[in-house]
C-alpha cells in the first residue's frame, strides 16, 4: 500500500500567530516575555563587546611580540657577523685534532699524571725513611721474624702437615714485598735468578700437581741444592729486625725445610702427596738429570731474556744481576776468578760454574738426605748455624764498629772542650767549684752534646736538643750492613 507524499500548504507546520504587547504570560503560548527578551540582547551585545578587547588585545600584544623577535633576529645575525669576522681574523681557530696532536695531548696528560704520582711517592718515600718510622719498623721486623721462628718450630714439632701452609702464606707477604722494594732499588732483575724459578715450581708442586714425581724430584733436589746452600755462598744472616735479610733467608732455608718435613715427617703423606708412593727411593742419575733438566731451561730462559734482550741496560750499569754483582765484587773468590777469564767468555763461564756448582750441591740430597730422617735435620741444623753465625756477626762487627766510631768522635769532642777551656782559664788546676761552673758553662750545655757523648755522662737529648732521660743503649740508631744480602 503506497502512501501519497502531503501537499505542500499541508506538509508546513502552521506558524504560531504574532504576539502583541498586550499578551501575558499566562495566555498559554509558551514564549519569552518582553523583559527577558531585553536581558537576552543586552547579553549579545555585551559577548560582541568583550570579543572586540580581545580582538584589540590580541592585535596589540602580536605586534609587540613580532617586534620583539625582528630585534632580537637582528641581534643575532650582529653576534654571527662578528664571530664570523673574529674567525676571519685568526682570532679563534677550530680545527678538528689529528693524530698527532691527540697523541701529543694524551702524551702531555699521561706525563702530568706521572709526575703528580712520582712527587706523592717521593715524598711517601720520604716519610717512610724519617728515622721514627724505620725505628718503627725494624721493631715490627723483629716481631714478626722471632715469632715466625718460634711457630715454624712449633709446627715442626706439633703439626708438620701445616707446614706446608705456612710456607706459602708467608711466601704471599714476603715475596711480593720483596718485589716492590727491588723494583723500586733497580734490583728487580735479581727476581729471575734460579731461587725464585725454584720457588715458584715449589709451589706450582705443593698445590697443583702434587702426584708428579718428576716434579717433586726437581724441586726436593733444588731445594735441598742450591737453594740452601745460598745461605753460605750469599752469606745470609738472621738479622730479625731487617726484613730484606728475614726474606733472603726465608727463601733459601724455608724450602729445604718443607721438603724435609713432607719427605720424613708428614703423617699420611702418600695421600697428600701421591707423587711419594711412587718415590720411596731417589734414582741419582734420574734425580740428577730431572734437576739438571730444570736448570738448563731456567739458564736458557735467562741467557734469552735478561743476558741478550737487556745487554744495553745491565752494562751501562742501569740494572744489576747476580752475574754484575759478582764480577763487581772483586773481594770474593767468583769474582777474581770471573776477572781472570776473557770477557768474551765470561757469561759462558759463569752459567757453566753454576751448572756444576747446582749438580755438586745436590749430591748430598741425592745420596744421603732423601733416604735418613737423621741426616736430613743436621743438614737443616748446619744451615740454620751458618746463618745465626752470619747473623751474629753483623750484630757484633757492625754495631761495633759504629760504637768505635762513636767512643772515636767522643775522644775528639772531650779533647777539644779540654784545650778550649785550658786557654780560657788563667790556671791549669780546677778545684770542686770550677768543675761545676764549666760543667754549667756554655761549652759544654746538652744542646751542642753528641747522643754518644750524652748517653755516656747520662743526659738524653730530644728532638729539640733539651736534656732528658737517659734512653737505653738498644734504642740508637741502626745502620745497614755495607755489603749488599740477596
Amino acid at each position: 500500500m503506497a502512501i501519497d507524499a502531503p501537499d505542500d500548504a499541508n506538509s508546513r507546520p502552521p506558524s504560531p500567530p504574532p504576539l502583541s504587547r498586550t499578551d501575558t504570560p499566562s495566555s498559554g503560548m509558551g514564549f519569552f516575555s518582553l523583559p527577558f527578551e531585553r536581558f537576552v540582547r543586552d547579553e549579545a551585545s555585551d559577548w560582541a563587546s568583550a570579543f572586540t578587547l580581545l580582538d584589540t588585545m590580541e592585535t596589540f600584544f602580536d605586534s609587540r611580540i613580532d617586534l620583539l623577535q625582528r630585534r632580537l633576529s637582528k641581534q643575532t645575525d650582529k653576534l654571527k657577523m662578528k664571530a664570523e669576522e673574529a674567525f676571519r681574523l685568526g682570532d679563534f681557530k677550530i680545527r678538528s685534532p689529528s693524530g698527532d696532536a691527540l697523541s701529543k695531548d694524551f702524551e702531555r696528560e699521561v706525563g702530568k699524571f706521572k709526575l703528580k704520582i712520582q712527587t706523592r711517592m717521593t715524598s711517601l718515600a720520604a716519610a717512610w725513611q724519617s728515622a721514627k718510622v724505620v725505628r718503627t719498623r725494624e721493631k715490627i721486623s723483629f716481631f714478626f721474624g722471632v715469632h715466625s721462628l718460634l711457630a715454624s718450630a712449633l709446627l715442626y714439632g706439633m703439626a708438620p702437615e701445616w707446614v706446608h701452609i705456612s710456607y706459602t702464606l708467608q711466601a704471599l707477604y714476603l715475596l711480593p714485598l720483596r718485589a716492590y722494594r727491588y723494583k723500586k732499588r733497580a734490583w728487580h732483575y735479581f727476581l729471575f735468578d734460579l731461587c725464585y724459578y725454584s720457588t715458584i715450581l715449589n709451589f706450582l708442586y705443593i698445590w697443583v700437581f702434587p702426584s708428579s714425581p718428576s716434579l717433586f724430584t726437581a724441586c726436593y733436589c733444588l731445594s735441598h741444592g742450591s737453594l740452601a746452600s745460598a745461605v753460605i755462598t750469599w752469606r745470609n744472616s738472621l738479622v730479625f729486625h731487617d726484613s730484606d735479610k728475614v726474606t733472603s733467608l726465608f727463601i733459601h732455608i724455608y724450602a729445604p725445610f718443607t721438603f724435609t718435613v713432607i719427605r720424613h715427617f708428614y703423617p699420611n703423606a702418600e695421600a697428600r702427596f701421591p707423587a711419594l708412593k711412587e718415590l720411596p727411593h731417589l734414582q741419582p742419575a734420574k734425580a740428577l738429570f730431572l734437576s739438571g733438566l730444570i736448570y738448563v731451561i731456567w739458564q736458557l730462559l735467562y741467557w734469552k731474556f735478561v743476558l741478550i734482550d737487556r745487554r744495553k741496560k745491565i752494562e751501562s750499569g742501569q740494572r744489576t744481576t747476580s752475574f754484575s754483582f759478582l764480577l763487581n765484587d772483586k773481594r770474593g773468590v767468583i769474582g777474581r776468578a770471573l776477572s781472570k777469564i776473557q770477557p768474551q767468555y765470561r757469561e759462558a763461564a759463569f752459567m757453566f760454574g753454576q751448572l756444576v756448582y747446582a749438580v755438586l750441591t745436590e749430591l748430598p740430597a741425592v745420596f744421603l738426605l732423601y733416604d735418613s730422617p737423621r741426616w736430613s735435620n743436621i743438614f737443616l741444623l748446619f744451615i740454620f748455624a751458618v746463618s745465626v753465625w752470619n747473623g751474629g756477626g753483623f750484630y757484633i762487627e757492625v754495631f761495633g764498629r759504629k760504637f768505635e766510631r762513636e767512643l772515636e768522635a767522643l775522644r775528639k769532642e772531650l779533647a777539644e772542650a779540654q784545650s778550649r777551656s785550658g786557654r780560657s782559664s788563667p790556671t791549669n788546676g780546677l778545684d770542686h767549684d770550677d768543675l761545676e761552673s764549666e760543667a754549667s758553662s756554655p761549652k759544654l750545655r746538652p744542646r751542642e752534646m753528641t747522643p754518644v757523648t750524652s748517653t755516656l755522662i747520662g743526659v738524653g737529648l730530644n728532638g729539640n736538643g733539651e736534656s732528658q732521660s737517659t734512653p737505653d743503649l738498644h734504642d740508637g740508631v741502626m745502620v745497614q750492613e755495607k755489603k749488599k744480602d740477596r
